[in-house]
């Protein structure tokens, strides 16, 4: 598991990004999304989430990645693979109250920024996904894939846009094109 980023070659970023650039680029909330096999989306709130994605836990993970320096961020990569682990919503309440204790919050996800630890936070996400369902097992080479494919696909996108605004333009007479010399 510590080899984990390293495999994977996935850059975690602060906020929520439109699509993921060329050396991965994303939150992790994103980059769970991607690596449990679901199609790239932007994840600015963990009401995006899908449904199979543990509330609680995406908000800590949230806060976590959003809080963190760029080198602690890199930290989170091998919980990506653990936070599809949503379950009852009685379990779901006692992750939140479990975070909320280990935080020494009375509430954790209040507009008001709540500073704590990044070692602490860690812990809180490591003892909250050990109360009920576990996330489905994900090797290690299947999320690379996945994550690979949507690398690949934002490469593709960007290639493809540029060229498209200049076609456009173009075919509108809205762009002069070079006149042939000879």
């Amino acid at each position: 598991m510590s080899d984990f980023s390293h495999i994977l070659n996935w850059k975690l970023l602060f906020g929520s990004h439109k699509f993921p650039g060329p050396d991965g680029g994303t939150c992790i909330n994103e980059a769970a999304v991607v690596a449990c096999g679901f199609p790239y989306q932007r994840v600015s709130s963990v009401k995006a989430m899908p449904a199979c994605f543990s509330r609680p836990i995406c908000r800590l993970a949230m806060q976590l990645n959003d809080n963190a320096t760029d080198a602690q961020r890199q930290r989170l990569m091998p919980f990506v693979t653990r936070l599809a682990c949503a379950d009852t919503p009685e379990v779901e309440h006692e992750r939140e109250r479990y975070i909320d204790a280990c935080l020494a919050s009375d509430n954790l996800f209040s507009p008001a920024l709540c500073l704590f630890d990044f070692q602490d936070g860690l812990s809180a996400l490591e003892g909250a996904l050990a109360i009920g369902r576990q996330a489905d097992p994900l090797g290690t080479e299947e999320a690379a894939g996945r994550l690979d494919a949507a690398r690949a696909s934002a490469k593709l996108a960007k290639k493809r846009s540029g060229s498209f605004p200049v076609k456009v333009k173009g075919w509108l007479g809205l762009q002069q094109t070079p006149e042939d010399v000879g």
